[in-house]
């Protein structure tokens, strides 16, 4: 009895590391498919120019590649994409989503204090 819940212990052990294994290689796959993507749509500079990007703030540098190759799907880009429109795209995208913040400073007065 003992030894039949081992195998299937070991069973499931085995098939959750399958399915990990085969979830990283879909993930790798798509990665490798969406940077080969990337590599027809943008020229060399503008390449470089993410990923220095992506050194920084990655979750940026994914954002930016997700609208070009959104743009692309929807054949809005029809030439290889310089480093002069990945700028003003860039600026666009900050511009976007730029948050306004605001500090508010709130005194106690004190007791002592006379409103005189």
């Amino acid at each position: 009895m003992q030894e039949l819940m081992a195998q299937h212990g070991m069973g499931n052990q085995q098939n959750s590391e399958q399915q990990q294994n085969a979830q990283e290689d879909a993930k790798r796959e798509a990665d490798e498919r969406r940077q080969m993507l990337l590599s027809q749509i943008l020229s060399p500079e503008a390449r470089e120019r993410i990923a220095r990007i992506a050194l920084v703030k990655p979750e940026k540098a994914r954002g930016v590649e997700d609208v070009i190759l959104r743009a692309a799907q929807m054949g809005q880009i029809t030439e290889k994409v310089s480093e002069e429109r990945l700028i003003s795209l860039l600026e666009q995208i900050n511009n976007q989503t730029t948050r306004q913040t605001k500090v508010t400073i709130h005194r106690r007065r004190s007791v002592l204090e006379d409103d005189d």
